[in-house]
């Protein structure tokens, strides 16, 4: 399906002369494979090889190009020697020095008494100039093609710099000439080259603020990928509106006898969420809602209010947990509210076995199940509903465009909603969610207080055991989190059963371990007796991160901080947040900090606002990093760095807004030229399959 005129740039770089099989290897290792990854694979640097200063008048430690001939040769007498070249420029002698001998090819490069142009770094020894292995040695009549500004790129282990710019300057060959997909005003006032324009001089700066993300050319190529981005996901939302749904509106009995059981009242953000949805759910089209909240919030009665709403009109529910200890978590929530106002509800994983499991499939098929609870079990092919009518997916950040179109099939029109406690800046809401509508709880329970934060050293860790020691005979619980120690022989496993090690000699059998290679068997014995209270502290790994509610732990311990991203670090705290007591958490750090994580923990320290963290994430990370994860659902980004381009993605945004208003099939001159765009930046495989070419 993709236009002949994208070919060449999606053929291997193969096909560009002078790459064999060996720079293939190396170049898909660097950047990809084919000629569009050369293109994306932006310069970071230059080298200015313009200054070609008499020798005489020279500075060392300077990159030069220098006209000079060829004196005389002097190969080495040991293989410990390197082989020297001794030229002059007329005003004094330079000797050019070769580690690597190929005495042939010096030889042919460098004749005696021939001119060349050599370039490369200038550097003093002994008196002398000198320069070792020449970045190029060109005849005088190429001299052009040396003494100019060079681009210099990220490189890998095997290919050159020298090399790069060679096959780049190729793979800029293979680019044709594309009709303009940018709207004439907007190009106009933007002032933005066309994308040949700009793909050209981004690989040829010629200053250092050619090389921000903020000159012309970068800015429009980086407009492209995000309008791409923002265009497919419209395409999606249109056509997910389009899909018929049903309409689900209750009568409001089970939502009231609930409410009536709570011992709090909802906030005034829930309220607004649940207006949002109820309103989704009474369309006559198919619900697809993002609902963000922070930790503690209150999106898990938000999400069975979502659900008693659909079971009043008759239908099933069901809820989807990543993990069997969320989905436990959501049972012990929602599961004695259910039975009090005579609703069922079940829970099915992948630990459901036998006749159990059996059981419960047949019930859930005879529609004797109101609302079921579980994994991603759930969404197997012999899990059948009599008449699933909602779908709530709480935390799931890998679900993508993908998997979201393809949950929306399970079940007759089913509504979705996902949820998620991970604060997301609004830029990457845009971009992972953009096919979505989006509800924000932003608000905490009344009553809930304020975590007490404190940032401290690890060589106090005599001083922490002594205060927790205080703390837990006064009746508290406490997390000890152990880092997560990445690419090295100790494992974080490791550092877990050290540290439990250790502190066992201080709270004796009061202290558990609990670590992600337990067994799920182990691992809900450990967190019951933390649960019941038989043990005061819980040693863990991250795998306490999502879905742990134990109110009494008031106390979070956080070993190597500086080693986490601040969503997680922000997600960790939240475990102690769950109840209405003062709780602490301490940042433990390795001296010295780097300015990075500095940072990071003194906005720890600072606040709790989980919206506002979650967008200072964003500009020390990066999009890409900001969960920790590559599997977040999260575009990976090739040209657009959104920490500097957030206003082009909100213009982006706008843009194709209209372009979907006034061309949702895009046919129109604009609209074939941004099929290609699409096509360009791969976002074909979802936008264009939904609405194609007629």
């Amino acid at each position: 399906m993709r236009p002949k005129i994208l070919f060449p740039l999606f053929a291997s770089v193969s096909t560009l002369g002078g790459v064999g099989s060996k720079a293939t290897q190396l170049l898909s290792r660097l950047c990809g494979d084919r000629v569009v990854d050369l293109l994306w694979h932006l310069p970071t640097n230059l080298v200015d090889r313009t200054y070609s200063p008499a020798l005489i008048n020279a500075r060392e430690n300077m990159i030069v190009s220098l006209r000079v001939k060829i004196l005389e040769h002097l190969p080495p007498k040991s293989s410990k020697q390197p082989y020297r070249v001794i030229c002059s420029d007329g005003t004094d002698r330079l000797c050019l020095i070769f580690f690597k001998v190929y005495a042939q090819s010096i030889a042919k490069n460098l004749p005696i008494g021939e001119e060349r142009i050599v370039s490369g770094k200038l550097e003093s020894f002994n008196g002398q100039w000198q320069m070792s292995h020449p970045d190029y040695i060109v005849k005088p009549q190429e001299a052009a093609s040396v003494m100019g500004i060079e681009p210099v790129y990220p490189l890998t282990a095997g290919v050159s710099n020298k090399m790069l710019n060679k096959f780049v300057k190729e793979a800029l060959q293979t680019v044709p000439k594309f009709e303009e997909w940018l709207e004439p005003n907007f190009l106009k006032v933007s002032k933005f080259p066309s994308f040949n324009e700009a793909l050209d001089a981004s690989h040829h700066p010629q200053t250092g603020q050619d090389l921000l993300p903020s000159s012309l050319p970068r800015q429009r190529l980086a407009y492209d990928e995000l309008l791409a981005n923002q265009l497919a996901l419209a395409m999606v939302r249109h056509e997910v509106k389009k899909q018929s749904g049903r309409k689900i509106n209750g009568n409001g009995l089970l939502r009231q006898k609930v409410l009536q059981k709570l011992t709090f009242n909802l906030t005034e953000a829930q309220e607004r969420v649940l207006k949002e949805i109820y309103a989704d759910q009474a369309s006559d089209y198919r619900m697809l809602r993002l609902l963000q909240g922070d930790v503690g919030s209150g999106k898990t009665i938000v999400a069975l209010l979502t659900m008693l709403n659909a079971v009043e009109c008759g239908t099933q529910a069901a809820i989807m947990a990543p993990t069997e200890i969320l989905a436990k978590q959501h049972m012990e929530t929602i599961a004695p509210l259910c039975e009090d106002i005579g609703i069922r509800a079940e829970i099915l994983t992948g630990r459901t076995k036998g006749k159990n499991r059996t059981k419960l499939l047949e019930e859930l098929k005879d529609g004797k199940i109101d609302i079921l609870i579980g994994t991603h079990a759930l969404f197997v092919e012999d899990v059948v509903f009599k008449d699933l009518a909602c779908v709530v997916v709480d935390e799931q950040h890998r679900f993508g465009v993908h998997q979201r179109l393809c949950l929306s099939e399970k079940g007759n029109q089913a509504d979705i909603l996902v949820m998620t406690a991970t604060p997301i800046p609004r830029t990457l809401v845009l971009t992972a969610y953009g096919d979505m509508e989006y509800s924000k709880i932003d608000q905490v329970p009344a009553g809930r207080k304020p975590v007490d934060t404190r940032v401290m050293p690890l060589d106090k860790l005599p001083e922490i055991i002594v205060a927790l020691q205080r703390k837990i005979r006064n009746g508290a619980r406490a997390y000890w989190v152990c880092p997560l120690v990445e690419e090295s022989e100790k494992s974080d496993l490791a550092a877990a059963i050290s540290r439990f090690e250790t502190l066992q000699k201080y709270f004796g059998n009061a202290v558990g371990l609990v670590h992600g290679k337990m067994k799920e068997k182990e691992k809900d014995q450990v967190m019951d007796a933390f649960k019941k209270g038989s043990l005061k502290l819980l040693v863990a790994t991250t795998v306490i991160e999502v879905g742990v509610n134990v109110p009494e732990a008031t106390v979070m311990v956080i070993e190597h901080a500086e080693r986490f991203g601040l969503a997680q670090l922000h997600q960790l705290r939240g475990r102690i947040k769950r109840g209405f007591e003062a709780s602490t958490c301490l940042l433990l750090y390795n001296p010295p900090l780097s300015e990075n994580s500095r940072a990071r923990l003194n906005i720890m320290r600072e606040t709790e606002d989980g919206f506002r963290i979650a967008e200072e994430d964003l500009k020390l990370r990066g999009g890409g990093e900001l969960l920790g994860t590559r599997q977040s659902g999260f575009d990976e980004f090739c040209l657009a760095d959104l920490s500097y381009h957030k206003d082009l993605l909100y213009t982006a945004h706008k843009d194709a807004q209209m372009i979907i208003a006034a061309d949702p099939l895009l046919q129109t001159p604009r609209g074939r030229a941004l099929r290609v765009l699409l096509y360009l930046f791969e976002k074909d495989t979802y936008a264009l399959q939904i609405t194609p070419l007629v």
